[in-house]
Formats: C-alpha cells, structure tokens, sequence
C-alpha cells in the first residue's frame, strides 16, 4: 500500500524546478491556465475552448514578511487532482460532486521568502489563493498589505458589475453595503460612479467569446472583503482593499494573521453560455465548515409587514396580523422588524413568540449591527457589537424562543468587520438562532461555513420598490440581472412577491407596481434565498385568486438542483430549479415589450404541470396542462412572467 501511495504521487505531482512558465488544464481540456514570470513578474493567463478570457494577468502581493510584487521566480509547481463530494441543506443545490485540477506554484523573491499560488480548476471555475508559509525566517503574524492580483479582459468586453459606495456616505453614513445599480454593457474602461472600483461579483460578456464571473470566497475573520478597482487603459482590473474610513475609521484596512497565511479565494466563472455561471458552485467548493453543531437550522418563507406597512407597523397588534397570515400561507417564519424593542418590549415579545408558536410560526428579530461605524438610530443596537452584550441578548432569545435574527447595518469590509460576521455566526449557532445579513458585504462561502447562515441583503433589494418610484419603473429589467451576478455566487434576500397594486398601506398611496401578478409568482423561483420574505399582505388574499396562494405554501427555498435554461441580463431570464421530484420552471421578461420565447424542458416532458401566466393586464391566468413534448412556448408580457410546477 506505502508503495503504491509513492508512486500516485510521483505520478499526479510533477515538479517543474526553476521553470519560469508552467499550465494547467480543466478535467475536460476546455480551460487552459497559464502561469510565466516575466522580468521578475508573476502572470496567469485563461483561455477557454482556444479562446483567451484573460489576457497577462499579474499575480503577487506586499506582506511584512516579503514583497512578493516583483523580482519574483517561479521555483517550482505541482500538480494534484481533487475529488470530493459534499452536501448542501440551503442552497440551490444539495449535492455536489467537486472534480478540480490543482496546480501549486512556488515563487520567491530576491531575499528567497517564499509564496505558494494554489490553483483549482473545474470545468467551469478557476479558483487562486495565496499562502504564505511559515518559516524559520518567519514564523509570527504576517499582515499583508495589498494584492497584485488583477485581471485582464479583452478590450471589447463589457461589464455588469456595481460601484463601490464612499464609506460614510449613504442614508445616515451606512455605506458601502453593496446596494448600487448595476452598469448594462458598459465597455471596459468606464470609470466606475464614485471611481473607487467595483464590488463583487462581477460579470462580463467577453465579446463573443461568452461569459466570465469574478467573485470571492473564504472568507471568515481571516481577511478583508476584496473588490475590483476601476480597469486600467489596457483593460486590467486589480484587487483593492477597503478604505481607511469604513467601519467609521475603526481598525486597520490590512489583513494579519498567524504565518501559515491564506488569502481569500478569488474565483473565475466562464463560459460560452450563461450557465455555468448559474449553476456554479465555486463559492462552496473551496471553502470549508468551520462550525459544528447537533443543531437543526431550517429554512423557510415569512411573513413581513414592514416592508408594504413600514415601520408603523412594528407593534404588537399589527404584528399578530402578520403571524396569522404567516400561519394562513404556511410560511415558517414572521420577521418582526426594527424598533420592536421599543414599541412593543421584551415582555411583550416574548407573549408574541408564544403565540407565534401556537400557530406553527417561527419568529425573526431585527437588530442593528451598531457600535458606532454609523448613525442609524432604529434599535435595538448595540447588541450584536460585543461578544459579552451579544452573547447576554441571545441567552435571552433562546429562552423565549425566537428561531433567528436580520442584522442590518454594518460598516465595510475590514478584517474587523468581517471578524464580527464570523463572531456573529459562531455565537448564534451555539444559540440555535438563523442569521440574515442587511446592509451588508457580499456573502463569501458563509452557506457551507456556518450552519446557521441563512441569507444575506449585499443587493439594491426591495425596499427601493418602496422607496423609489424609478427604481420600481425599472424592476423587471434589473430582476434579470441578479440571478446572473449577485443571486448566482450565494444566498440572496431580495424580498420578493409582492400583490399591491400601490406599495403602501393604504391603497391610493405609494409608489405603483408596474410588473404582473405572475412575473411576482417567479421571483419566488428566479431569486434564490434560504428564507424568503414575501412582499404580502393580509388583503392579498381576498383580493386575488387562490391558486397564487396555493403555489406559495408549497415553493420551496431551499433546491436539490437548479439549471439554467435563457437569459440575458437586463431582458430576461428562466431558470428551472428541483425539490426532490418536483421542478419549478420560472421565467420573467425584464422589457417593456411581450416576448415569446420556447423553450426546452426535458425534466417537464410528460408531465402534467401547473401554469400560472400572464393574463389580462397585471392579471394572472392558471391552467394545468400535459407536456407531451419537450419544448413549451412562453408568452410573457411586457414586464411579465410564467411558473411552471409540478403539483
């Protein structure tokens, strides 16, 4: 056995001492990844199917162990194949079987410190991480400085992808929380709006090539939330890191830890088609659980008043209302949103819990992130900013019972911010208590990392329906941009489903929904979230037909399979997703124009389905049909949608 695990590794790992260029292939051969050093600097360059998505990218970083930025060599590779399979409980898949090529280059600089590069190609993702290794040299706290890092599309591109946000700026100095407009098709070059980079991900049409997705991953308290900087004239975004003033000047914008040092995971999505980047699993494969725990987190749709009846109704009666319309549409929780601390207290609360129990309904608390990295005043704050305030509240959540906490409001992407996620999400799994993130940084493998972790805002979400009459006008179109860049890296909390004609509580006030009863049904398939919190109200259901209602006590959160089947970002989008045996196909049209589309759905054929589709005006129609036939043809209207399920 000892002679047969020497020889696998003489022959899966191959050294290439003092080569200065090495490469690796995808299992299928469609991705090529190629490393060099030129004049002392490090490069990787990605071709897929002979085309080049990434032209001469650097590598490298500046540490207080070593500049590894330049005078580099690359003194040795390796190369091994991973395998492993996993499970995922709250997803858009449950199962994954993880196939890489790894390759591990070796460089050092001129004072002969060491970097290693680890490489993980699928057919569909690229994975890098740096690590600096611990040494006689070195063997403390390592801080690294910046990244080198960057990538280099081809001059045609164009982007999909949203500014980063000044710290300190925003409704009351809440920013950056990944909540701006995407660019549609902006050519490569285009200055971001605040010209402070790009967040990710980011999604970019490499001419006619095909696709390509930057996200990151790997994230715990280990490091900074990264982002792209604004493209140099020859078309290369680089790695920035956040800005001295987020998290209100609090803590260093470096990242220190104890040598063996690993960076976050940048990842690399593409394609010839938009799938891979929809079904990608990159953000999980790479990363690995950090928590254990006997503990079951569930899943699950709620009922939420503050988003139609604002904060007014953040009170103990309007929040009965809610519970029993949760229990009415069989969702497994109510979110009770800010200020219920003050206009309904602790007692009280606990009283609702009880009742919420009673009725099968898990109640969700919000809380705001504060310390003092912003001046949002709705509490209650200064809760969840201490290990010692944090862990007394969640005692006391615990013992009344509430089931999980939204907690909105952070403060940028610092090491000490992201430490607080990850201090956040151990603390509450030891409590039994689901977290959701607002005005927050960008998730990076929290779904496989922490039990607990149910979803996260890190998107211009619903609340702007409400908000801002223009951003309700343009909906549909920006709807069919999320599932390609934001929804298609992790969990997002959107908020969809919405039935009000006017989003207001009173019925002639409010901004004006401009997208059709069914184009609403889909979101809840497109838009993937492991707790939902629907748009609805208590008058909803006798004002609109039953069978929307019947379809939304039984759609899943949480898939076993997901599979894209059209789309393009900004005009529409269908996306087919699987719980156990049953499919949903959901599509929606982000234009002002009606479209027919058809479609291909082999998991549909033979099949007696349900549809709810456009009827008249905002108007549903419902039928139930045999596909006889693989293929189905969509009639969307303007601003319009269709779900397919099977019953």
């Amino acid at each position: 056995m000892r002679c047969f695990f020497l020889s696998f590794l003489l022959f899966s790992i191959s050294y290439s001492i003092q080569a200065q260029k090495t490469e690796a292939f995808s299992p299928d051969k469609n991705i090529k990844l190629e490393i060099s050093v030129n004049n002392g600097n490090a490069f990787y360059n990605v071709s897929f199917q002979n085309n080049e998505f990434l032209g001469q990218s650097p590598l490298g970083l500046v540490s207080s162990v070593g500049d590894f930025s330049k005078n580099l060599k690359l003194v040795g590779s390796a190369k091994e194949k991973i395998q492993e399979s996993y499970k995922l409980d709250r997803s858009k898949v449950s199962q994954v079987n993880y196939k890489a090529n790894q390759l591990k280059c070796i460089f050092t600089n001129t004072a002969n410190d060491t970097l290693n590069v680890i490489f993980r190609i699928t057919n569909t993702d690229i994975a890098f991480s740096y690590i600096i290794p611990k040494s006689k040299k070195n063997s403390g706290n390592c801080t690294i400085e910046k990244e080198i890092t960057g990538f280099k599309l081809p001059s045609k591109s164009t982007t999909f992808i949203t500014p980063q946000a000044p710290p300190l700026s925003g409704w009351e100095k809440t920013k950056p929380s990944y909540e701006e407009e995407y660019t549609r098709e902006a050519t490569i070059g285009t200055k971001s709006q605040y010209g402070l980079g790009f967040t990710f991900p980011a999604l970019f049409h490499v001419e006619d090539k095909g696709w390509l997705l930057i996200s990151e991953t790997g994230i715990s308290g280990n490091y900074v939330g990264t982002r792209l900087s604004d493209a140099s004239t020859d078309g290369i975004y680089t790695i920035s890191f956040p800005q001295e003033g987020e998290n209100n000047h609090e803590g260093p914008v470096t990242a220190t830890a104890t040598l063996p040092m690993q960076t976050s995971w940048k990842t690399i999505t593409l394609g010839k088609t938009l799938k891979p980047i929809v079904e990608s699993t990159a953000s999980t494969d790479v990363v690995k659980p950090l928590v254990k725990t006997s503990k079951i987190f569930d899943a699950g749709r709620a009922s939420w008043s503050w988003i139609v009846w604002q904060d007014e109704s953040c009170n103990y009666n309007d929040q009965k209302t809610f519970i029993d319309l949760a229990s009415d549409m069989k969702c497994e929780f109510i979110l009770i949103d800010a200020l219920w601390d003050v206009n309904i207290g602790k007692e009280k609360m606990a009283e609702l819990v009880h009742y919420a129990k009673s009725k099968n309904v898990g109640v969700l608390l919000w809380y705001n992130s504060n310390g003092n990295w912003n001046t949002a005043p709705q509490t209650p704050k200064n809760k969840m900013n201490t290990s010692e305030a944090r862990r007394e509240e969640m005692k006391w959540l615990q013992q009344i019972g509430v089931k999980g906490l939204k907690i909105d409001f952070f403060g940028g992407d610092k090491q000490a911010t992201m430490k607080l996620y990850h201090d956040i999400l151990v603390d509450a799994a030891e409590f039994g208590l689901n977290i959701n993130f607002h005005g927050a940084t960008l998730p990076r493998g929290w779904e496989r990392m922490y039990p607990n972790y149910m979803t996260s805002e890190a998107v211009l979400a619903s609340e702007n329906l409400v908000f801002q009459q223009a951003f309700s006008d343009k909906y549909a179109s920006t709807a069919t941009i999320y599932p390609f860049t934001r929804n298609a890296v992790a969990s997002m909390d959107f908020g969809p489903v919405f039935l009000n004609k006017r989003l207001h509580r009173e019925p002639n006030k409010g901004t004006i929904r401009k997208t059709t009863d069914a184009f609403e049904m889909a979101t809840a398939v497109i838009f993937f979230s492991a707790v939902q919190h629907w748009g609805l109200t208590p008058e909803n259901l006798k004002e609109k037909p039953s069978y929307l209602f019947d379809y939304l006590k039984a759609v899943p959160t949480v898939w076993d399979e997901t599979v894209f089947i059209d789309g393009y970002p900004g005009k529409y989008c269908i996306i087919a997703r699987r719980k156990n045996t049953k499919w949903y196909v959901a599509a929606i049209n982000g234009e002002d124009k009606p479209k027919n589309i058809t479609v291909n759905l082999p998991m549909l054929k033979g099949k007696n389905v349900s549809v709810i589709s456009d009827g008249e005006g905002q108007e549903s129609k419902f039928s139930t049909i045999k596909l006889n036939k693989a293929s189905f043809n969509l009639e969307l209207s303007a601003n319009g949608g269709t779900v397919l399920f099977m019953p």
